[in-house]
């Protein structure tokens, strides 16, 4: 388990299903996090394979990816999540301000066998 720096954000393909929540196009979308390939490496895993992402608003399990573009490398110790249900359940309350916190939110990941959820699962749920 390493400690990380959650952040969330929007991406072309959850932009593109945001109108589709309950189709296997939005759960591909959004069923991810992107990491370092050295943080991968720590915790000893592989692009596709899950991890669980763990804040103190709640946890999650979702497919890791390595996250580098033709320029840019994401930073060790730093997890990106699409916008959507799986961030959902790491980011914090609004607490009063009407937006929650989508940036910044200190956790941990780590490896795991537990299945990632389908999105009906997660928005059933309510925190």
């Amino acid at each position: 388990m390493i400690e990380v720096i959650v952040i969330t954000g929007r991406t072309t393909d959850q932009g593109m299903t945001i109108d589709e929540k309950l189709s296997n196009d939005y759960m591909k979308a959004v069923c991810y996090c992107e990491m370092n390939e050295r943080d991968m490496s720590v915790i000893g895993v592989n692009e596709g394979d899950r991890v669980k992402i763990k804040t103190e608003f709640g946890e999650v399990v979702l497919y890791a990816k390595k996250a580098v573009t033709k320029d840019l490398e994401l930073p060790e110790g730093v997890v990106f999540i699409p916008m959507g249900p799986y961030a959902n359940q790491v980011v914090g309350k609004s607490n009063g301000s009407g937006t929650p916190q989508y940036k910044g939110i200190k956790g941990y990941v780590e490896a795991t066998q537990e299945d990632v959820k389908p999105v009906e699962e997660l928005i059933r749920v309510v925190k």
